[in-house]
């Protein structure tokens, strides 16, 4: 049995990446180039794997001479690659935009080899179809995450980086908790055969449920869900902007990932308590978040608490899984990942420029870079749902399935939500771009061409993405068929058997 290599790709591609640039050396102007055509090659790689699976359906390779469920499998469907698709273009821009705001000590002691290895283990997460291979390439990712969150030594960075290992390694001690659970129970740890064993699963119900919530705090943990939230805001405000700006848009987004496969392929039959706490965590993750986004006048911390909305809206979508949530949360997945990235960029861009972060010591930007404040203003838009921008699609449909399964409350908070998304990103605009200029401090001289190519072109292709929100909606309810018909994920499982 030979093993297809292309599904491999956007794995192996900065793995492999990141290696060679360790045997290069202190070389920076190399690291850039080789990460810059890593990145090339690693999105030419997830446009074939969303075209292809669209044509031919889910694609399958197993590693060497095993079959599933006893070998690793990589299982790349439809929301899969959406996922490695996003994944790889935020990926690129943000070394892009490394180039001129990391520093050249940071460049120094492999940055982008770091960058490359947590997009390896992202890659390797969303393509996994194995429990256990999941939880090795949380670890890769997440070994990355400790460099990168703590290099530079500064002493914030050294403090909010301790909090930030400690916290994931006790959720890591969990998660290897829950599988061998799992494993004991089932048998198995391939994802699409334990979902087959647990259709007909007559056991006692006491141990799905204590599982269920062990790898609910297990990701919930990771994905930045009310109460596990706590460790969040003061570790993704401590590092440098280009890795903030990865943290936010694809670190909770794996988490997020994780729910939603385990939930809808393990814990279904109980639904009535395990999805119900996990709407009312998401809920309640959205409430906490709206009022952080609120509560601040710092930038970067606005856009960290919008982060917890989002990952509460996109769970409310996967904890009714029904076709019409599911549709609207991968919509809004898709989404959030793009324009978190390119608000951070943004904001990132004002703090290079400016040297400050608090909107009350700002203003008159929009005299100086009148593109730059529109642009911001579009992304705002976009992160509220104002339509026909990219985040009013993936509301629209979760809204419709909250209000269809007669959960008004829920609906209700989530459009609420918009209006506090929209109050805390104005209110930036207005601060820094349209009120009159403080009289103290001048902008600093900075190259930025970079900074704003990145950050514009993922505010453009999020423009784009709502614009041809109907074009792609097959590729988006192909997406979610995985999540609400999750016998669709085990299909291939039933042609090897």
């Amino acid at each position: 049995m030979t093993t297809n290599i292309l599904p491999l790709l956007p794995i192996m591609i900065p793995f492999f990446a990141g290696i060679i640039m360790l045997f290069m050396g202190k070389r920076p102007v190399w690291h850039r180039v080789v990460s810059g055509i890593s990145g090339l090659l690693m999105m030419l790689s997830a446009v074939w794997l969303v075209i292809s699976i669209y044509r031919n359906g889910t694609i399958v390779t197993f590693l060497g001479d095993w079959m599933a469920p006893f070998g690793i499998s990589i299982v790349i469907d439809m929301a899969a690659a959406l996922l490695l698709l996003t994944t790889t273009i935020i990926a690129f821009l943000i070394v892009v935009y490394s180039f001129q705001s990391i520093g050249i000590e940071r460049e120094k002691y492999f940055y982008y080899p770091m960058v490359l290895f947590m997009i390896a283990g992202v890659n390797g997460a969303f393509s996994t179809g194995d429990i256990f291979n999941m939880f090795v390439f949380f670890e890769v990712f997440l070994l990355a995450s400790y460099v990168l969150i703590t290099m530079g030594g500064t002493r914030v960075q050294l403090q909010e980086g301790f909090k930030y290992l400690l916290v994931n390694l006790i959720s890591s001690n969990f998660f290897v908790l829950g599988l061998a659970y799992l494993y004991s129970v089932t048998g198995s740890l391939n994802m699409a055969d334990i979902y087959l064993k647990l259709e007909d699963y007559d056991g006692n119900m006491v141990i799905m449920t204590v599982l269920a919530v062990v790898f609910l705090f297990v990701f919930a943990t990771k994905a930045g869900l009310f109460p596990l939230f706590f460790w969040l805001p003061g570790s993704y405000y401590a590092p440098p902007m280009p890795i903030i700006a990865l943290f936010g848009a694809l670190l909770t987004k794996v988490g997020v990932y994780a729910i939603a496969r385990t939930y809808s392929l393990f814990f279904i039959e109980n639904q009535a308590f395990t999805h119900q706490v996990l709407l009312l965590m998401a809920l309640l993750t959205i409430i906490m978040g709206s009022i952080g986004a609120l509560a601040y006048t710092d930038m970067k911390k606005i856009i960290i608490y919008n982060i917890l909305i989002a990952v509460g809206i996109i769970i409310v979508g996967f904890s009714l899984m029904d076709e019409t949530g599911t549709i609207g949360a991968i919509y809004y997945l898709i989404h959030d990942m793009i324009i978190k990235a390119a608000l951070f960029m943004l904001v990132g861009f004002i703090i290079y420029r400016t040297g400050e972060s608090d909107t009350g010591r700002l203003g008159g930007l929009i005299r100086s870079h009148p593109v730059t404040g529109w642009m911001f203003l579009v992304a705002g838009f976009a992160l509220a749902g104002v339509p026909p921008l990219s985040g009013f699609y993936g509301k629209l449909f979760i809204v419709q399935s909250a209000f269809g399964n007669d959960l008004y409350i829920a609906g209700l908070i989530v459009l609420l939500s918009s209006l506090a998304v929209l109050i805390s990103v104005v209110r930036i605009f207005m601060n820094v771009f349209w009120r009159e200029s403080p009289a103290a401090g001048g902008l600093r001289a900075i190259k930025s061409d970079k900074l704003l190519f990145s950050s514009i072109g993922l505010v453009i292709i999020s423009v784009a993405f709502g614009l041809a929100a109907d074009l792609l909606y097959p590729l988006f309810e192909m997406a979610a068929l995985s999540f609400h018909d999750p016998a669709t994920y085990a299909g291939y499982l039933t042609e090897v058997e």
